[in-house]
């Protein structure tokens, strides 16, 4: 071999020695959180057939869920097939299963027109119900950046968005997929003031 081959091929050796070499001492890159595992995402169907006149917060509520915790997917339940999450309209105070609940399991969000009647905001109300089932208790009294706080912070305010505690403690719930493995608490939160 010419030296100047042997040279290149020498010089191509120590580099990638060298990058070896930092690679396995170097900090592992973050994954941005869009990089989340789709193995690891646990999807859980609602069915809110039964919840007319809330649909716009349904959809705005399961929105906040779906853009704020990366391993759970909130999507809607074709016709006919069996959802873990039931939504319905009712004339009384919101109140839901206190989760999180698990693929094929079930639990019920009541959404209650008494408090959109006192002035509590319908889209807050629809993702801090869903909360519940995803396995967050309530936080009251708390302020009105605390999506789990209900009811407490008042009528004016509108905050549907889980703060950092609050997403933290859904995606632990559901780390690695394995929701499947906790059952729903099964008590009924009745979020009334």
């Amino acid at each position: 071999m010419p030296y100047s081959l042997w040279l290149k091929a020498a010089g191509a050796a120590a580099t990638i020695t060298l990058a070896a070499a930092t690679a396995a001492h170097a900090a592992p890159a973050p994954e941005p959180a869009s990089a989340t595992n789709a193995a690891a995402v646990v999807t859980l169907r609602y069915d809110d057939s039964r919840a007319v006149g809330w649909e716009a917060a349904i959809t705005a509520g399961v929105a906040s869920w779906n853009q704020n915790v990366g391993n759970v997917r909130l999507v809607e339940a074709a016709p006919g097939t069996r959802a873990e999450i039931q939504i319905v309209a009712t004339t009384g105070w919101p109140q839901a299963t206190l989760g999180p609940v698990r693929p094929g399991g079930q639990v019920r969000v009541e959404l209650g027109s008494q408090a959109v009647s006192q002035g509590y905001d319908k889209t807050r109300i629809a993702a801090h119900e869903i909360g519940h089932s995803l396995g967050l208790p309530d936080t009251k009294p708390g302020p009105c950046s605390q999506l789990m706080s209900g009811s407490s912070p008042g009528i004016s305010c509108r905050n549907a968005v889980p703060n950092a505690a609050e997403k933290a403690r859904v995606e632990s719930a559901y780390a690695n997929g394995l929701a499947s493995l906790v059952p729903a608490d099964g008590r009924t939160l009745v979020d009334a003031p």
